[in-house]
């Protein structure tokens, strides 16, 4: 009882001390695209709580859909207002930075969110259920597939529309995940994005098995690369007695200055700086894709609902590739020549992999997640480059590869059967002829994908591979030509099934979507023949927003 006592007198002498406690200083203004959408995400929760069924479905996408605009206008005005160059700064008492790469990531996740939106909202695809319309997801997340309950629920009409709150709370995570100027930020940033995207996952109304368990396999890995990235943080924080970006990188190039006396036996040990980047650097490797950490990937993008796979494959890229970026430019690039022969081997093996790997696949979505890890080494091309230029073709390619990887899967999700989507590669023989307009915007999308010249894909890929070579990694570029010419093989291998195989009678429909999907594949064409055909001001505004704060 004593102890509690005196515990209680040293906080109110502390706070009789003037200076002793200070009042944290949150410039909110700064902050203001993340506090939107999580603000908006806990109002979508009290929807679900408050209003009545049929009025939940309206109101979560309206809200959604304005508050993502009004995230995307709140960053507009930070970079108008000169926070992406000259009054960048450290926010939020050095949690948070507010520069030119982690606007220009937090515009792209919102723009890419705003139109997965339009998919999670489509209800025109599948036939109407007891007179009612239905979307993508369960009926009721909470029963057992094929029990009572759930049949009892489609039988009602119900649909999940906790989907919207818990998908702008994944945003909120993946906006602060590449700002974060702090590990432990990083850390609550990446919870922060994937437990919602573990739900999101299970959702499925169709297949609730497969969608299952591909959450599980999912949720178990992630946990998995979470302990390494916060095992990695434990040891960078013994390594250097902070774990602020700018402390770390400190230590790193200068040594250990002050030695903090609880951690002076550790501080500037080498082995543990070492293995804590490596187990920081594969936790987000694992968030990225990349191949040793790929295993999630293809089961994950099959099993979820399709909307969820897009959002994901297009969204946690953004993300992850930020953060990548900014622990690599930002703490370690004292430790350039250590990391980046490891990043040489990864971005080889996740090229060659994707690539090689993908031309086996049967499944439409499979091939895609393929080709999702075949990118991410690509992408990590102009990671390695460590330039300005590296960064800026980096943030360029990841704007263009996440419109292109949306409208793909907006497109898989209008090709139906009885059993729902048909995405194995047989049933979409003959489907030029059946559905031309569909199967020709799909073929602009694998050609994006290809990386064939007056699409975005050939901009991007000329971007990344010309910072790297200009770097010095020029037989990195080789191995990246190689690969895009595998993968050009699959990606016109569907394309010749498309247009130059034989309908089958029994073959699947195409489903004729609401205004939502058509927007969101209209936007997707649109991004890329714009930034294939005029690449050149947007290379320029990456540019211009290529430079971290230090």
């Amino acid at each position: 009882m004593s102890s509690v006592a005196s515990v209680h007198s040293l906080w109110t002498v502390a706070a009789d001390v003037p200076g002793r406690i200070p009042a944290p200083h949150i410039e909110y203004a700064q902050l203001s695209p993340t506090l939107i959408v999580l603000g908006a995400a806990v109002i979508g929760v009290l929807i679900e709580a408050l209003l009545p069924r049929s009025s939940r479905y309206y109101a979560q996408v309206a809200l959604s859909v304005v508050a993502l605009a009004a995230a995307f206008a709140a960053v507009i005005g930070l970079a108008a207002g000169g926070f992406g160059s000259s009054k960048a700064r450290i926010a939020a008492m050095g949690a948070i930075a507010v520069d030119g790469p982690a606007l220009f990531l937090q515009g792209t996740i919102l723009l890419v969110s705003l139109v997965a939106v339009f998919t999670f909202a489509e209800r025109r695809l599948d036939p109407a259920a007891h007179g009612k319309r239905v979307d993508s997801f369960a009926a009721q997340a909470a029963a057992v597939p094929g029990g009572d309950a759930e049949q009892a629920a489609v039988k009602a009409g119900f649909t999940t529309t906790e989907v919207f709150p818990i998908v702008l709370f994944a945003i909120g995570g993946m906006l602060v995940f590449p700002a974060a100027n702090d590990l432990l930020t990083l850390f609550i940033a990446l919870e922060v994005f994937s437990l919602p995207l573990y739900i999101l996952c299970a959702l499925a109304r169709r297949q609730r098995l497969l969608s299952q368990e591909a959450a599980v396999k999912y949720f178990l890995l992630g946990a998995f690369s979470s302990a390494f990235l916060l095992f990695g943080i434990a040891l960078l924080y013994g390594y250097a007695g902070t774990v602020t970006y700018a402390g770390i990188a400190e230590v790193v190039s200068d040594g250990a200055k002050q030695i903090d006396p609880a951690l002076a036996g550790t501080m500037g040990n080498d082995a543990l700086l070492l293995m804590g980047a490596a187990l920081v650097l594969m936790g987000l490797l694992f968030k990225v894709g990349a191949v040793p950490f790929h295993m999630w990937t293809p089961d994950v993008y099959q099993g979820a609902p399709t909307p969820v796979t897009g959002f994901m494959a297009a969204a946690t890229k953004v993300a992850a590739f930020g953060a990548l970026l900014r622990l690599l430019y930002v703490v370690l690039p004292g430790m350039r020549w250590d990391w980046r022969p490891v990043m040489w081997g990864v971005a080889i093996i996740t090229m060659l992999g994707g690539a090689i790997v993908a031309i086996t696949q049967t499944d439409i979505k499979r091939l895609l997640a393929y080709s999702s890890i075949a990118h991410a080494g690509f992408i990590l091309a102009g990671v390695i480059a460590t330039s300005e230029d590296g960064i800026s073709s980096v943030l360029f390619y990841l704007g263009a590869y996440s419109f292109v990887t949306l409208g793909a899967f907006a497109v898989v999700t209008l090709v139906r059967d009885a059993g729902g989507e048909a995405t194995h590669l047989s049933k979409w023989a003959g489907l030029g002829r059946r559905s031309p307009l569909v199967a020709a915007v799909f073929a602009i999308f694998l050609l994006a994908f290809a990386g064939i010249p007056l699409t975005s894909g050939f901009a991007g890929k000329f971007a990344v591979f010309k910072a790297a070579a200009e770097s010095g990694a020029g037989w990195l570029v080789v191995v990246g030509v190689i690969s895009s010419a595998i993968a050009a093989f699959f990606y016109i291998r569907v394309i010749v099934l498309m247009f130059f195989s034989e309908p089958k009678a029994d073959g699947p429909t195409v489903a004729v979507p609401s205004p939502l999907t058509t927007t969101a594949i209209a936007i997707g064409v649109a991004v890329t023949l714009v930034l294939g055909l005029a690449p050149q001001y947007f290379l320029d505004l990456a540019g211009q927003a290529g430079v971290f704060i230090r």
